[in-house]
Parts: C-alpha cells; sequence; structure tokens
C-alpha cells in the first residue's frame, strides 16, 4: 500500500495513486495486501472464529467487557465532548466491539470505532454484529491508519506492537492491554497439563520505549460450565485444542461441571511525546 490517503466514493476507496480497494457486501474493508500475509489465509480460520463466537455469547467474559467499557466512557469524557477516534485491534468476531460501541452510544458518547483483525473470517463475524463500526481486514503490524490519528487503542489478548501502536496514537493518547495472568483458566491447564510453567510476562519492558504505564489492575472471578460443548467450544478459541489430544480432552469433559477463573491484567499506558530529535 502507498500509504496516501484514501477518500471512500460509495463503496469504493481510492487514493491519489488511483489504488482502489472495494467494499465488500457484508459492509467491511479489505485492506490487507498479498505481501502482507505469511499464509494464503491468515488469523483465525472459520471453525476458531465460529467456537470463540458462541463461547464468548454465553457473556462469561461480560465482565471484563463492561470494565472496559467504563475505561473507555471515562476517557471519552476526559477528553471534552466524548467523541474521538477508537480502534480495536486483534477485534476477533467483534464481541467486545460491539459491546463497547452500544454501551457509549447507551450513553450518548458518539466516537468513531474501528475493528482490525488479519482474519477475513473474523471480520466477516464481526459485520454480524454491529453495522455502526468499521471493520478491517488488514495487518496489525501495518495498520492502514494515519499517523496520530487514534485517542484509543484497545490490544485483548492481542500480539503486542509497540511502535506500530506509537504511530498511529496522539501523543497522551490512550493504549489499553489486557493480557492474562498465571492464574487464568488455571484449572483447566491443571487438568490438560502434568508440567505447567508459570507465566511471567510482563509488557511494560516492551512498552517502555513508547509508552508509559498509568495504572494495571487485575480482574479476576470465576466462572463455572456445566455442558460439554460450552467447554468445547472453549478449547477451540484457545492454544489448548492444538496442544492436547482426544484422551486428554475426553477426560476434562467428564470433570464437568468445572469451576474456572478468569483472571487478567488490565494496563492503561499513555503514549510517550517524541524526543526532539524525533521532530
Amino acid at each position: 500500500m502507498c500509504q496516501q490517503p484514501l477518500q471512500q466514493v460509495d463503496k469504493v476507496l481510492r487514493c491519489a495513486s488511483n489504488h482502489c480497494f472495494d467494499q465488500a457486501k457484508q459492509g467491511y474493508w479489505n485492506l490487507l495486501l498479498v505481501q502482507q500475509k505469511k499464509s494464503r489465509d491468515p488469523g483465525d480460520n472459520p471453525s476458531m472464529v465460529e467456537a470463540r463466537r458462541q463461547f464468548l455469547d454465553l457473556d462469561h467474559y461480560r465482565p471484563l467487557a463492561d470494565s472496559i467499557a467504563a475505561i473507555l466512557a471515562q476517557e471519552l469524557v476526559g477528553n471534552g465532548d466524548g467523541t474521538g477516534q477508537i480502534l480495536d485491534m486483534g477485534c476477533g468476531e467483534g464481541y467486545y466491539s460491539d459491546h463497547w460501541q452500544k454501551s457509549l452510544a447507551q450513553q450518548q458518547l458518539q466516537p468513531g470505532f474501528i475493528g482490525l483483525d488479519i482474519s477475513k473470517h473474523a471480520i466477516k463475524a464481526a459485520t454480524r454484529r454491529n453495522k455502526n463500526i468499521t471493520w478491517l481486514v488488514a495487518s496489525g503490524a501495518r495498520m492502514p491508519i494515519a499517523a496520530a490519528c487514534l485517542d484509543v487503542l484497545t490490544v485483548v489478548f492481542s500480539r503486542l506492537m509497540p511502535e506500530p501502536f506509537s504511530k498511529v496514537l496522539k501523543t497522551d493518547a490512550l493504549l489499553l492491554l489486557v493480557w492474562p495472568s498465571s492464574k487464568h483458566l488455571l484449572q483447566l491447564k491443571q487438568a490438560l497439563y502434568s508440567d505447567l510453567k508459570e507465566s511471567q510476562y510482563d509488557p511494560q519492558a516492551e512498552l517502555e520505549e513508547y509508552f508509559s504505564c498509568q495504572s494495571q489492575s487485575l480482574l479476576e472471578f470465576d466462572f463455572v460450565l456445566h455442558h460439554e460443548q460450552h467447554l468445547t467450544t472453549l478449547l477451540q478459541m484457545t492454544p489448548h485444542s492444538q496442544r492436547v489430544n482426544e484422551e486428554q480432552q475426553s477426560a476434562i469433559l467428564k470433570a464437568l461441571p468445572i469451576t474456572l477463573t478468569f483472571s487478567v491484567n488490565i494496563g492503561l499506558f499513555r503514549k510517550r511525546a517524541p524526543a526532539k530529535s524525533d521532530r
């Protein structure tokens, strides 16, 4: 992509060099170029997307969606008129983006909202949730977003890319990052694996060059799964389904009902002002 601004005319995006992109019939824009793909069909496949949709629609993870909606509302109100630009990076099939947009609208807050994912299957599913969000198939490493135009970037259980994140955010804009703690789904991991290694992941060191940490909090609660289908969809939407055999999955299904711990860190980071030498 030449990185020139795109102008929308009807259902076509076009730049000054006459590069153009047609809007898909489902309403999303596919801005992922062939040379940006590491495989023919990158990102979550249709079965993973459907499993994620089915499980998230059970609303076991709703407290996370509610918590972030409250943070976004506070941020928009603090910015003045309740508008701004929010992008959900790695939005998947749109559960969180949809919840936030509708929650903010109920509070008379009307930011521009973009959901971006590298999986076209995920974005197709997301378009069915909400027509008031601009859905993009694109690479997070090369987001087709103008520099310094976003007020908020949300990254929930998705890959960390400090430099591209910094590029699209305004100075002092909010990067909202969610990553699992060592207790997240611990009971499930204990049932599947004999040798567990506790994660010590902390993104602050990776972000330090571009962002300062405003706050970090822990969101933790228990939920119960009673049905095989619900546990199966949870397994299918995580990497665990690719790491365990049928015997292990069968054993965990026989243990139903199972109580699981949801435990994540919510980090709020602010984009640093560029160094004088960069200005």
